[in-house]
């Protein structure tokens, strides 16, 4: 045994060169493959001649990686995990409309038959809309303390110009009528 540790790849034969030994050997001998090179016998083969070359063994090529291997399904694989998270992004955005515009139908009177303007007919689907429900009246105590608060309201917010300063000094003027008055329109 020699004192040198044996190196990893080398003496590892190139591509072309493994193709040409495996096509002689083809044209030699229809022989199973040979066993695969162990490092200390492949060490021993490097401090024979180069004249013994066509003899030698090449060494088995290493596995590949799985990555590598199915390379050609990791785009797919990107693909489908785009497909599937924009298909669930869109899915709860969809459950937002519908629950913002069930929100906005209950929170506006609207008459009960609706009418949607379509270009295409044949994708026409009906509107069924559920009947304005009618709530009780507020009692004068409640509209009061709410006028209070929203004339509160106004008066925290700063007029950007000077329309705007005037617009809300009207709601304002309107809001202390009301709580001032004996009786007071309904909502």
């Amino acid at each position: 045994m020699s004192n040198e540790t044996p190196k990893l790849y080398v003496h590892k034969p190139k591509k072309a060169q493994l193709k040409k030994h495996l096509q002689q050997q083809s044209r030699s001998s229809p022989s199973p493959s040979p066993a695969p090179v162990t490092a200390s016998s492949s060490s021993s083969m490097a401090s024979q001649s180069t004249a013994s070359s066509s003899s030698r063994v090449p060494p088995t090529p290493p596995k590949e990686s799985l990555a590598r291997r199915y390379k050609f399904l990791w785009p797919l694989l990107l693909a489908v995990n785009f497909s599937v998270g924009a298909y669930l992004f869109m899915r709860t955005k969809k459950k937002e409309s519908i629950e913002e515009d069930a929100a906005a139908v209950t929170s506006t009177p609207t008459s009960a038959v609706s009418t949607a303007a379509v270009s295409d007919t044949s994708t026409f689907h009906p509107v069924v809309m559920e009947p304005v429900k009618v709530r009780e009246p507020i009692p004068l105590d409640q509209q009061r303390e709410l006028f209070k608060w929203i004339l509160e309201e106004k008066r925290k917010i700063k007029p950007k110009d000077p329309e705007e300063k005037k617009k809300i000094d009207e709601e304002k003027a309107i809001l202390k009528q009301f709580i001032r008055a004996k009786s007071i329109p309904p909502i």
